[in-house]
């Protein structure tokens, strides 16, 4: 006799690599709230940095330089379809450049794809035509400059932008209420603006994603967004299985 067990539909038509910050709480929430169905998720946590000091530019750039090989190794073992990096300043501090080096030094390592955060960025506001945005993000004043010049040099102009108003410590930024992120993402609005932009994995800003496209009536991008977006494209899956996430997701259909 055979037995025929349903299929629930959370594996099968693709895998995703998730390499998180060993403090982030919202980058897996945000994948599993997006994932579409056939999708699995696989994790690897990465630290490499002080978990007591303020996430500045050098703390960043601290965290990207950290060794990858035992973390992306392990991850490497269950053969994902692609890897996301889930740290979008790890790599906004050190410029273009370093992130296309970084993500090819990745995909050496494991043979897969790689997409970071700030790459996936830029992808999505290119798919969108914007060459005018509005930035907003929780780091502390140094990190957000050197987004805007990251940003700058891949012809992207800044013409707004919001912050938080205070330095967050590195638990301060995933504490953030969606309707805290979406306060941050109205302020950041300006009439010159094509795009919004939230920037951060550990910000809970794809809950902000629908109210700001309604009441702003423009775009919203946001980190994780943006890198489900990246690797959906290059997994070519059928519509029909996609999850809708702003006005980003439609370039999808």
């Amino acid at each position: 006799m055979t037995i025929r067990i349903p299929d629930n539909g959370s594996r099968g038509c693709a895998r995703l690599g998730l390499v998180v910050p060993v403090h982030n709480t919202n980058f897996e929430s945000d994948m599993i709230l997006l994932r579409p169905q056939g999708v699995s998720l696989h994790v690897m946590r990465v630290g490499g940095y002080d978990l007591d000091k303020m996430p500045d530019p050098e703390l960043m750039r601290e965290f990207a330089l950290s060794s990858l090989e035992e973390v992306i190794s392990a991850l490497s073992a269950t053969h994902p379809d692609v890897i996301l990096y889930g740290c979008t300043s790890a790599t906004l501090a050190h410029g273009p450049e370093f992130d296309y080096e970084f993500a090819q030094r990745i995909t050496k390592m494991s043979g897969a794809p790689v997409i970071t955060a700030a790459g996936a960025l830029v992808e999505a506001l290119v798919t969108l035509k914007a060459k005018r945005i509005a930035f907003s993000s929780p780091y502390v004043e140094a990190l957000n400059q050197e987004a805007i010049t990251f940003l700058e040099r891949c012809d992207i102009q800044t013409v707004s932008s919001a912050y938080v108003g205070s330095d967050l410590g590195i638990y301060g930024q995933g504490e953030l209420t969606p309707e805290e992120v979406y306060d941050l993402g109205c302020r950041a609005d300006h009439p010159e603006a094509e795009v919004i932009v939230l920037s951060c994995t550990d910000m809970r800003a794809v809950e902000a994603v629908d109210a700001l496209e309604r009441d702003c009536n423009k775009p919203v991008v946001t980190s994780n967004q943006a890198l489900l977006f990246a690797a959906l494209r290059k997994l070519s899956l059928a519509p029909e299985v996609l999850v809708r996430c702003g006005r980003l997701f439609d370039c999808l259909l």
